[in-house]
This record gives structure tokens, sequence and C-alpha cells, in this order.
């Protein structure tokens, strides 16, 4: 069944504002963004995998790992994601998914069926090459530019999903412009995803990668866009 943007938006609000209930939490903005995260607990997201993602001092960390915290509250597509994160340590790696068909049951799933928005701004200290960038589809795409900030600096990832197409603007650059259907280089390693399409519309996730990798998010929001914009 097909719906208008309008009444995708109005779903989605509803959605937001029975599982909310904080002020702003699920409330569009003058700009029309929604707040995911309230700031305060993870209603409205669940984790699946080893370790847990928790809240503490309004930011979202994963403890242990590898898991994966995704929204409930339904799939994604024609849209802008802006997610604002920091490293705890000079370098730490995590990801943000998207594109997942269905809700995750297990940590390896959205890896291998969604795409993973890398965070890792020194991917050669795992023996991964720039593939592995901060702001590229993991293992697939090539940074057109390299502005990842390292902890315990704030940067700000923006998400654009039209369609087949993913745009990825980190700290105000545009870092990957890829297309269904792009080329994209042979798997190097096992842990590396499956290739092969992902759908227009999907869950969206945050990544908790492991006991040393710790990245804090303080905000996670989203922007509907028009169908063909």
């Amino acid at each position: 069944m097909q719906y208008g943007m309008k009444n995708l938006f109005m779903i989605l609000f509803a959605s937001l504002l029975i599982m909310g209930g904080s002020a702003g939490f699920g409330q569009p903005s003058q700009g029309g963004w929604i707040q995911l995260f309230n700031g305060k607990d993870l209603t409205g997201w669940k984790h699946v995998g080893k370790g847990d993602m928790v809240v503490e001092e309004g930011m979202i960390h994963g403890k242990g790992g590898m898991g994966l915290l995704y929204w409930t509250g339904g799939k994604f597509g024609n849209c802008v994601i802006r997610v604002e994160f920091r490293m705890r340590d000079k370098n730490s790696n995590s990801g943000v998914f998207i594109r997942i068909p269905v809700e995750p049951f297990e940590e390896w799933m959205p890896v291998n069926y969604g795409y993973e928005v890398q965070i890792d701004n020194m991917p050669e200290l795992s023996n991964e090459d720039e593939y592995h960038y901060t702001g590229t589809l993991y293992s697939l795409t090539k940074p057109l530019a390299k502005t990842g900030k390292p902890g315990p600096e704030w940067n700000v990832m923006e998400i654009t999903l039209q369609g087949k197409h993913t745009v990825v603007v980190l700290n105000g650059t545009k870092v990957t412009d890829f297309t269904e259907g792009d080329a994209v280089p042979e798997r190097k390693f096992d842990f590396e995803p499956t290739r092969g399409p992902r759908p227009e519309k999907g869950f969206i996730g945050l990544q908790n990668h492991g006991e040393s990798d710790v990245v804090y998010f303080r905000k996670v929001e989203v922007k509907m866009l028009p169908a063909g914009k």
C-alpha cells in the first residue's frame, strides 16, 4: 500500500509522540527535524547482539559489543538523518546503519543486508584502507574527502536517502555520493558486508563496536523529504 508524504509524516509523527513524552522529543522543529533520541533514555530504541548501549550525561554510548542499537519506530527512506557524535579516544570505531530491510535480530544481519556509514578516522590501524574511513559506506565507497575530527571533538554527519541515492556529508563536506548499481570493490575481508542491492527504505541503527571502541552520540534526528527531491 502506498502512502502520500503527508500521511507518511503523520504516521511517523504520531508514533514518535506515543513513544516520547519529553519536551521536544517526537516534535518537528521549525526546520522539520524530528528528534529520535530524547537525551534521557532509549525510548523507541532496541539493542541486538553482544554488549549494550546506555545513556549517560545525555549521550548514548556502547558497553561491550559487537551489537547494534536500532530505532524501532519504522523504516526510513527519502529523508535526511543527522547524527552528532564524538570518539572517546583520539580514534574509535562505530557506524550508523541505514537501509536495513527488516528489524535486525542479531548483530551481523545489518552488516550484510544494510549499509554501514563508517566511523573510523584511522582504518590503517586495523590493516584496512580508505574504503573504511569515516563517512564512507563501509568497504564500498572511497571517501571524496577526509573531514573526520578526532576525539573528543564533535562531528556532525548528515546522511541523505533519496530513492536509490545515498549522500553523506561530514562536518559540512561531502564524503560519499553513491547510487545503487555503482561499481564497488570486491570483498577483502570476511567481516566486510556481502555485496548486493539494498532497499530504498529501511531501519536505522547505531553500532556498538566493542569495549575498546567507544563513540558517544548526543543527537539523532531525521527530516522527511518529498519523493524526487
